[in-house]
């Protein structure tokens, strides 16, 4: 690799998880180094970054399922009861005319999760076999993913606003579900698990002194 493109790996530099203070790597190895402006211990990468990202997102894929059969939503009123799960309540929304509405609880609710889970998986399994294809673009995707994971909680707010319109009125009685705890958790998993992989490890493949083999290229 040219010069010009040196990492700080190569250069013997460590990053401060904290404040991004740079440190020389001690030659007895980095892992009793601490940062010297903040305190932090300072790794080379992230300590078990891809068996942490591999068991939140295997524990999120579990709670998947059940944040999807389970009830998202128990309303009660003089009428009786009712309980609705997230596809139900897109149903419920699209049959009653509220198409832009459905689709955006729809995406928000079902497909961003699902997405977030594959796209960890890719990223996760990609960084594991030290792939060297499509770098930038899982990188972007990386960046992507992280961005999107707050915004990923839109079943929790309207089942919030919706319990304290309804209860303020009288109208009737709305608690959440148990499909609920199970989405709050697959939301909660997934932005843990992109914040424990370590994006540094798409690239360091680049750096590696043996020629790829061939399931790498």
């Amino acid at each position: 690799m040219s010069a010009i493109y040196r990492t700080a790996r190569e250069a013997g530099l460590m990053s401060c998880h904290v404040c991004g203070q740079l440190a020389s790597q001690p030659e007895g190895g980095g892992h009793a180094l601490r940062c010297p402006r903040c305190g932090a211990p300072m790794h080379m990468r992230k300590p078990a970054s891809l068996s942490t990202t591999w068991a939140l997102i295997a524990a999120a894929v579990l709670l998947y399922i059940p944040a999807n059969l389970l009830p998202m939503m128990t309303t009660a009123s003089l009428l009786g009861s009712q309980e609705d799960t997230i596809m139900s309540g897109v149903v419920f929304l699209w049959t009653s005319g509220s198409w832009p509405l459905a689709a955006v609880v729809f995406f928000a609710s079902v497909m961003v999760p699902m997405l977030k889970i594959l796209a960890l998986i890719y990223l996760t399994a990609s960084a594991q076999r030290r792939s060297r294809q499509n770098l930038l673009q899982r990188t972007r995707l990386y960046r992507l993913v992280e961005f999107v994971g707050r915004w990923s909680m839109l079943d929790i707010y309207v089942i919030t606003i919706l319990a304290a319109l309804v209860q303020f009125q009288g109208l009737a009685t709305i608690q959440a579900g148990p499909a609920a705890v199970a989405f709050g958790a697959v939301v909660v998993l997934t932005m843990f698990a992109a914040m424990s992989f370590d994006p540094r490890l798409i690239w360091d493949p680049l750096t590696d002194t043996d020629p790829p083999r061939p399931d790498h290229d």
